[in-house]
C-alpha cells in the first residue's frame, strides 16, 4: 500500500432537488478543476423554506484530494 498525502478544500453545493443533488453538484464542478478528489465529508445542511415548503437545498462539504 502506498502512502498518500491529501490536501482538502471546502466547498458548498446547492440544489432544488435535494440534498444528495446539492453533493453531486459541488463535487461534479470542482471536478472540473480539481485533479484527484478521493473523499468528501458532509459538514453542515441547510435549506431555504418559501411557501411553507423546502425551496432549495445547501450542503457544505470537505473534499480531499491527493496530492501529484
Amino acid at each position: 500500500m502506498s502512502t498518500h498525502v491529501y490536501k482538502h478544500i471546502e466547498l458548498t453545493g446547492s440544489s432544488p432537488v435535494s440534498s444528495d443533488d446539492a453533493v453531486r453538484n459541488a463535487i461534479a464542478k470542482a471536478s472540473e478543476s480539481v485533479r484527484n478528489i478521493q473523499w468528501f465529508e458532509v459538514v453542515e445542511t441547510r435549506g431555504h423554506v418559501a411557501d411553507g415548503k423546502v425551496a432549495h437545498w445547501q450542503v457544505t462539504l470537505k473534499v480531499g484530494f491527493t496530492l501529484e
